[in-house]
């Protein structure tokens, strides 16, 4: 059986695809001659690309956070063939303190960022090590390395699944499965006007809190600097490298605040060099 590296029209699995990145990737891997496995919430909205590329594409309708719904879905997928690349992408972030937060707010947020991209990559795992490999793209974000105040559960999710991916991404590249984080900055996707509130408290209304949430709420289209088209070309192009890296910082905004929390953690872990060691046994 060829290895998807060898296979000249690969199948694509994109979840979250009704608008932002994942359509845009949707779009690309379809230009490029590929096939597309989209799942949607509302399948009108990929009725044109429908039209434009046929039986290239599959709309699925799928709420990732449905377990049995997932199983049926990735089922048919690989029914209708291999699956080379698998693209996490469905996501919405909720916004408020973390006290502010319900727990059902909190639930579905994990269960959405984190729970669903879980679930669907080890679907895919047994496959993909017995036709010899394939790509899993994790739609992360710079919040998977970067917190800031309000987004408290949406970073829950990302670090989360910034943990779970390295760790996976060891146990299978015998096996020539590549998993890579996408970590995007701010994108002009509409991911803003999908923010979720929560119901906002006298105590948070005049610190961090209260200022990023104004922030937010007022902010128009050009703060958002990323192209998603150019992203969803950057991260095509990935899937053809044979050695992918396993995150990929996309955006000036995203690699800056890596940047600046990474060189952070690492002199405050420094200065704790001698406490570290102080804790042994004496010999």
């Amino acid at each position: 059986m060829p290895t998807p590296s060898d296979r000249a029209v690969r199948h694509w699995f994109v979840t979250g695809a009704s608008g932002g990145l994942g359509r845009h990737l949707t779009e690309h891997a379809l230009r490029h001659g590929d096939r597309v496995t989209a799942t949607v919430r509302r399948p009108a909205a990929l009725e044109d690309l429908r039209e434009t590329y046929g039986d290239r594409l599959t709309v699925e309708v799928l709420d990732v956070t449905r377990p049995a719904d997932v199983d049926k879905v990735v089922g048919r997928a690989l029914r209708s063939g291999p699956v080379d690349i698998v693209v996490n992408n469905a996501g919405y972030a909720v916004v408020g303190a973390a006290e502010e937060m319900t727990v059902e707010q909190i639930r579905d947020q994990i269960e959405v960022l984190l729970l669903a991209p879980i679930l669907i990559t080890r679907a895919f795992l047994k496959p993909m090590r017995e036709q010899g490999g394939g790509r899993i793209i994790q739609i992360s974000s710079m919040g998977g390395q970067v917190g800031t105040p309000t987004h408290s559960s949406y970073h829950a999710g990302k670090w989360g699944l910034e943990g779970f991916t390295e760790s996976v991404s060891r146990e299978v590249s015998d096996f020539g499965i590549h998993l890579t984080l996408v970590e995007p900055g701010a994108t002009r996707t509409g991911f803003a006007s999908a923010l979720r509130y929560t119901t906002e408290t006298a105590a948070y209304r005049d610190n961090a809190v209260g200022r990023t949430r104004r922030y937010l709420e007022t902010a128009d289209d050009s703060v958002f600097t990323g192209d998603p088209a150019k992203l969803a070309a950057a991260i095509y192009d990935t899937t053809r490298h044979p050695n992918p890296p396993l995150r990929l910082a996309l955006g000036s905004d995203t690699y800056e605040a890596i940047h600046t929390a990474l060189t952070e953690r690492l002199t405050a872990l420094e200065t704790q060099e001698d406490l570290a060691a102080s804790v042994a046994f004496n010999r």
